[in-house]
């Protein structure tokens, strides 16, 4: 299953943007209002939950410089991945593109497909909290 949020231009540099994305404390800030846990683990790892759903254990996978960074799921049982690919725009603004892929029975993509396309687009909407 491939989910894309809209694109998102940010007021920030590309370079300030990874820096944001690294540090994933900062995911607080772009979670949606109705964020029932958040918590972070250790340095490379947090666990939240939206009201309703169970809790979630992201890490951090991968990380290109200003580029992307991949956070994937800490559980092997529900494997899927959050990409954010980052591109400069100038000196003082970039576009951040979230994408969601995972391996999903019929069943499960059906039910988790609306609420996961919205947590995206709840996400690339709050990129504006960077740096705030």
């Amino acid at each position: 299953m491939h989910i894309e949020a809209t694109k998102k231009q940010v007021a920030k540099s590309d370079k300030e943007v990874f820096e944001f994305l690294t540090d994933i404390k900062n995911f607080e800030t772009l979670m949606p209002d109705n964020i029932d846990k958040f918590e972070v683990l250790d340095e490379n790892t947090f666990k939240f939950a939206l009201k309703g759903m169970p809790e979630i254990v992201l890490r951090l996978k991968e990380q290109n410089p200003n580029d992307k960074v991949v956070l994937g799921a800490a559980s092997d049982k529900l494997p899927f991945t959050l990409t954010a690919n980052i591109t400069s725009l100038g000196e003082n603004e970039s576009e951040v593109a979230l994408s969601f892929e995972g391996q999903f029975n019929a069943m499960m993509a059906m039910m988790i497909k609306s609420p996961i396309t919205n947590f995206m687009e709840t996400l690339s909407t709050n990129m504006d909290k960077i740096g705030q």
